[in-house]
């Protein structure tokens, strides 16, 4: 699955249109609130859907339970710090009542209050800082083949797995020789941490949350999808053109991760990548590489917004 790219524009792009002394007019951050709205109405409206009905979807939930965001704080337009927006409308001013922003009424401008995002989020986003940083900096591993998936069911029942309502592609013993049978080197603590037990010491690695600045990795899909987090973590730092383009790789990321789990996803629409085999290792490889350059470069633009608001890696 390939995300529709997104449509807000970057902050690069900001630059234009601007009024005197710096400010956004009310025409054009209006435009790309609506814009925004949109896009994520288009990425979550079935999402929300689904919850109405009391259904669950073994790919695209992943993104709103293990992320703890709402639908609701993605559709909040941010333009990003240093960006001054015009308020001629009493609705405009509403739109910016909120944590860590700042009204200047008597000029009708809105802006990020740095200052007070700072004093409550400082610590935190130096970080993430550090961790995008040093991320951004090692070479990439693609050697995991995402057995990490297959860690997660090692030895269990049907009952116990989590995607209970999706079959398995082969049957548990086969399961289970794959991950018996690949040198697993999976890096990422949160990933790790759903591995059964008897699945733990089969890794070569024991990652810690303590230890993820020295332990994540640029070819880690779990590294990737991540980013979506840490851009919403770091909210409104992060400008929403920037959110929408790391929940668009986070939900391609997911899309392969699952595509190459023990689960058959066929009756959901989805492909195979057979990771057992060769032909399946050198397709996950492939896509494996193209979401690690996507990452390496949203890893930059959030270490620039972050730069913005006087925020630098530890």
């Amino acid at each position: 699955m390939t995300s529709a790219p997104s449509v807000i524009p970057s902050a690069a792009e900001r630059g234009s249109g601007h009024l005197g002394d710096g400010v956004v007019p009310a025409s054009k951050w209006q435009m790309r609130r609506d814009a925004h709205e949109a896009a994520i109405a288009e990425r979550t409206d079935a999402h929300i859907a689904r919850r109405m009905r009391q259904e669950s979807h073994p790919v695209e939930d992943f993104l709103f339970t293990y992320y703890p965001f709402k639908v609701g704080q993605l559709k909040k337009w941010h333009p990003g710090p240093g960006v001054r927006i015009e308020l001629p409308e009493a609705a405009d001013h509403r739109y910016f009542d909120r944590r860590w922003y700042r009204i200047d009424d008597d000029r009708n401008l809105a802006e990020v209050d740095l200052d007070s995002w700072r004093a409550d989020r400082g610590d935190g986003a130096k970080f993430i800082a550090s961790l995008l940083s040093s991320t951004l900096n090692r070479e990439a591993n693609f050697g995991c083949f995402g057995i990490h998936e297959w860690a997660m069911v090692y030895k269990l029942t049907e009952e116990q797995r989590r995607h209970q309502q999706v079959p398995l592609r082969l049957s548990p013993a086969e399961t289970d020789a794959v991950v018996e049978g690949h040198r697993i080197q999976c890096s990422h603590h949160d990933a790790f941490r759903f591995f059964t037990e008897p699945a733990r010491p089969l890794n070569t690695l024991q990652p810690s949350r303590e230890g993820m600045i020295a332990n994540e990795q640029p070819g880690c899909l779990h590294a990737g999808m991540d980013l979506y987090k840490w851009a919403m973590k770091i909210s409104p730092i992060a400008d929403s053109a920037l959110v929408v383009d790391c929940f668009d790789l986070a939900l391609d990321i997911r899309t392969l991760d699952m595509e190459a789990s023990p689960y058959d996803l066929r009756g959901w629409g989805y492909g195979v990548v057979a990771v057992e085999t060769a032909a399946g290792k050198a397709e996950y490889m492939e896509r494996q590489k193209m979401f690690s350059a996507r990452a390496q470069a949203l890893r930059s633009r959030l270490l620039d917004a972050l730069a913005a608001a006087g925020v630098h890696p530890r």
